[in-house]
């Protein structure tokens, strides 16, 4: 069961994950969360950085799409100005928003990956459809309401792969 929360990779940022290392894995296309993983849940617009980081993976031939849990207003705001595609209530985990990036991107599974910061919607979702997934520190130490409680659950799911000797960022 813990393998559904189990990510392919831990990395301190999405500046770890670079068109080198998705092509050598097969991944032509990325499926990101937005909030705590390309920026600060709070952020309005994308740092210098992200936008760069954005711009050498599709310079690169990988495809990016954003697939965020909340409202398009939120989404929308980041994702035009890049001129990345998005999915806004995407209800992740559930599989629809997964299945719909898929689509847009015309990728196959094998050709995806999912980055994301948490276990319980990003990790956990991907996983179901079977795609390679990073799993990214948190950018910001607080988090909005509902994604308080999943860090609570986290915390619990992080100690239970951490006695089954799993590394985790701390560690690495």
């Amino acid at each position: 069961m813990y393998k559904l929360f189990l990510p392919n990779e831990f990395v301190a940022s999405v500046f770890e994950i670079t068109p080198e290392k998705l092509k050598s894995l097969g991944i032509r296309g990325i499926i990101t969360d937005l909030d705590n993983t390309l920026i600060e849940w709070n952020r309005k617009e994308a740092t210098k950085e992200i936008a760069e980081w954005m711009r050498l993976m599709q310079e690169a031939g990988i495809q990016i799409i954003i697939a965020s849990n909340n409202n398009e207003e939120r989404v929308k705001r980041f994702a035009e100005p890049l001129k990345i595609p998005y999915i806004y209530r995407a209800k992740k985990p559930l599989g629809q928003a997964y299945k719909a990036a898929l689509h847009k991107l015309q990728l196959n599974r094998n050709e995806v990956a999912m980055v994301g910061d948490q276990l319980l919607t990003d990790i956990l979702g991907a996983k179901r459809l079977q795609l390679y997934t990073f799993l990214v520190r948190p950018v910001a130490e607080s988090d909005g309401f509902v994604t308080r409680f999943n860090r609570f659950v986290e915390r619990r799911l992080f100690k239970v792969l951490k006695r089954k000797g799993i590394t985790m960022w701390e560690e690495q």
